[in-house]
């Protein structure tokens, strides 16, 4: 069965890194990170803007995960409230994958300095430390990403999705 693999947690603290990984260590894999369908200039958050990119990472997921080609389907977003991944899970209640759902964090202090490297703003780096706590009580495998290498991370996700048989 297709696994559906959510990688959540906040800015800065490594989705793109380790979903880009995954995806290359993983046979007949996709990946969508969510924020690709945010990028627009202006930026702007409003009920119509926030619709328009539910609906296209549905319509992307749902092809995704009904194309026989793909036997794992990543999705990499902030997701800091489970209620947003429920909503999208239950506009896609009719397909069958098995969900493997891990959020990672990391210290307050790591998270500041990857996002210094980055060059975010203090604005970005104050909203996502802010937003860590809210991960701890997710329903799902929480990974700290602080003090481990990639591909011990790669490799523990990959544990994770192997046992969801």
């Amino acid at each position: 069965m297709k696994k559906f693999i959510v990688i959540s947690g906040t800015m800065g603290v490594g989705k793109t890194t380790i979903s880009k990984e995954l995806l290359e260590s993983l046979n007949n894999a996709i990946w969508l990170d969510g924020d690709w369908c945010w990028m627009m200039n202006p930026w702007v958050i409003n009920e119509e803007n926030i619709r328009m990119v539910e609906n296209n990472i549905i319509y992307m997921l749902r092809n995704f995960l009904t194309n026989p080609n793909f036997g794992y389907v990543i999705f990499s977003w902030v997701l800091h409230r489970e209620d947003i991944l429920n909503s999208l899970l239950e506009r896609m209640s009719d397909l069958e994958f098995q969900l493997v759902k891990v959020s990672l964090t990391c210290s307050e202090e790591v998270l500041r300095q990857r996002m210094e490297l980055d060059n975010r703003t203090q604005e970005q780096i104050t909203l996502s430390t802010n937003r860590l706590k809210l991960y701890e009580n997710m329903d799902t495998v929480i990974i700290d990403t602080s003090e481990t290498t990639i591909q011990d991370l790669i490799d523990r996700i990959k544990g994770i999705i192997n046992n969801n048989k």
